[in-house]
């Protein structure tokens, strides 16, 4: 009973301060300053989310087979080295690849998909590969022993056990994609970093903001998104979401 009502209480503070931050945005202005830049947060918000599609689509069809390709018995040998050539994506900064993509491919949207694909790679790709080695041997065992070829155990048994740490690295992968994204503003392919960037070269706060926050809400509604749809798609059986929700 003293947990609930300390979690009411807080709960209480939390809507009282969203109502008094309102009321004081409202009151300076803030809010209709920040409505002022309403259109160029719709458009611009609009190929952020391009950029995040394209550039976090093409990352998830070549990292899901290469984390497969990687995850196989005869690729042992070789799977740590090429996790480690892929993580040049993550190790080198974001601006840094998007800089060496920008003196290769010119200035515009196809550096900065191509810089976006690179640091998007790693967790997709090391999540399937771990999800799949993570898989019981017991069940590869126990496929094999009732007659299912390699690529049957695979589409059968190996995915669907390790589709929930997949999701997680695409979750990941695309969070880091959607906060990456306005960096691209820097190489002319457009973007809510349009709005971030000029804010701070004109100490605008209310233009910083207005690129600002649309991306925070823009990555909590990417991984809300996704997480939706592995709560839906990942078997029962290995969901701990699912197990949570009946519990």
């Amino acid at each position: 009973m003293p947990i609930q009502t300390l979690k009411g209480a807080l709960r209480a503070l939390f809507l009282l301060a969203i109502f008094f931050v309102g009321a004081w945005s409202h009151a300076s202005g803030l809010i209709d300053d920040f409505l002022f830049y309403l259109p160029d947060i719709q458009f611009l918000a609009a190929e952020h989310l391009w950029l995040t599609a394209v550039s976090g689509s093409l990352a998830i069809l070549v990292a899901i087979p290469l984390g497969v390709l990687l995850s196989r018995p005869s690729m042992a040998r070789w799977a740590e080295s090429a996790m480690q050539i892929l993580n040049v994506g993550t190790t080198i900064p974001t601006l840094a690849v998007l800089a060496l993509s920008m003196s290769l491919l010119g200035i515009g949207v196809v550096p900065a998909i191509f810089g976006l694909f690179v640091a998007t790679l790693l967790p997709i790709t090391r999540n399937t590969y771990t999800g799949l080695k993570g898989v019981s041997p017991a069940l590869k065992e126990a496929a094999a022993g009732i007659g299912m070829s390699p690529v049957q155990r695979l589409l059968r048994v190996e995915l669907p056990n390790a589709l929930y740490v997949i999701f997680a690295g695409i979750r990941t992968a695309l969070a880091i994609n959607v906060g990456t994204v306005p960096l691209a503003f820097l190489i002319g392919a457009g973007g809510l970093g349009e709005l971030i960037f000029t804010g701070i070269d004109l100490y605008d706060p209310v233009m910083m903001l207005a690129g600002a926050i649309p991306t925070a809400l823009l990555a909590i509604g990417v991984d809300a998104l996704v997480a939706a749809i592995a709560f839906l798609v990942v078997p029962r059986g290995v969901n701990p979401a699912r197990a949570a929700a009946q519990a």
